[in-house]
């Protein structure tokens, strides 16, 4: 399995990510970390090699690229600034990052896969902007980034919440994008995800909300979910 590692500038950030790429050919599919996770952490926990099927059949590429949560989500800021610095990373993503990785394949769409705060940050990403996110995989997400806010709410609070978002939502490719919301009976998230399969219900937007056993909000779970969605792809 090939291995590459790479720093791409990004001039919305004004600094370069650095990015762990895994295949040569295939599907594009951005993994993004957990809460304060870094681009080797899906290496490292073992999801990359979980998928290595995959990876090594020309199947997927994986792209892992660093997070910015430290100093946006997570930084001692205000609200407002957290939400700017976000969508500064959301247009490195969008405008910068994908637009070099999404046409490896004829459809020129990408998947997104995320665990924990990973998940929050893929289904952001993938609804904000579903004509180039053709798969979605959540693990264990969250869908409500208010506790972050302590009270301060803006229009860019709102598009970046897709807990609101959603409601109002009517991009037709939502309607064209698979999803899974995969979750468990002991996940601490479990409820987030009930709640928010019942708003994509509720839209009649497709998906599959994946309620697996009695398996607790950790890898072992994630590591047994993951190579079953890529399957999907």
């Amino acid at each position: 399995m090939q291995e590459s590692y790479s720093e791409f500038y990004s001039h919305h950030l004004g600094h370069s990510v650095k990015v762990l790429t895994f295949g040569t050919r295939g599907y594009p599919l951005v993994i993004f970390p957990t809460t304060l996770g870094s681009y080797f952490e899906a290496k490292d926990r073992g999801m990359i090699e979980s998928v290595r099927y995959f990876i090594d059949r020309g199947f997927v590429q994986v792209f892992c690229p660093d997070s910015i949560n430290d100093a946006s989500w997570y930084a001692s800021i205000h609200p407002k600034h957290r939400l700017e610095r976000h969508i500064q990373y959301d247009k490195f993503l969008y405008e910068e990052f994908v637009p070099q990785i999404r046409y490896n394949t004829p459809a020129g769409r990408i998947a997104c896969a995320g665990i924990s705060f990973g998940g929050f940050s893929a289904t952001n990403f993938a609804f904000r902007h579903p004509e180039a996110v053709s798969h979605l995989f959540c693990m264990s997400g969250a869908f409500d980034i208010k506790s972050f806010l302590h009270g301060y709410y803006d229009d860019n609070a709102y598009f970046n919440n897709p807990a609101d978002f959603i409601t109002g939502a009517d991009d037709p490719w939502l309607w064209n994008m698979k999803i899974i919301l995969g979750t468990s009976n002991w996940d601490i998230c479990l409820d987030n995800n009930l709640k928010f399969s019942e708003k994509l219900r509720q839209r009649n937007i497709h998906h599959w909300l994946d309620v697996r056993g009695d398996m607790e909000h950790d890898w072992p779970l994630w590591l047994e979910m993951f190579p079953h969605y890529v399957s999907l792809i």
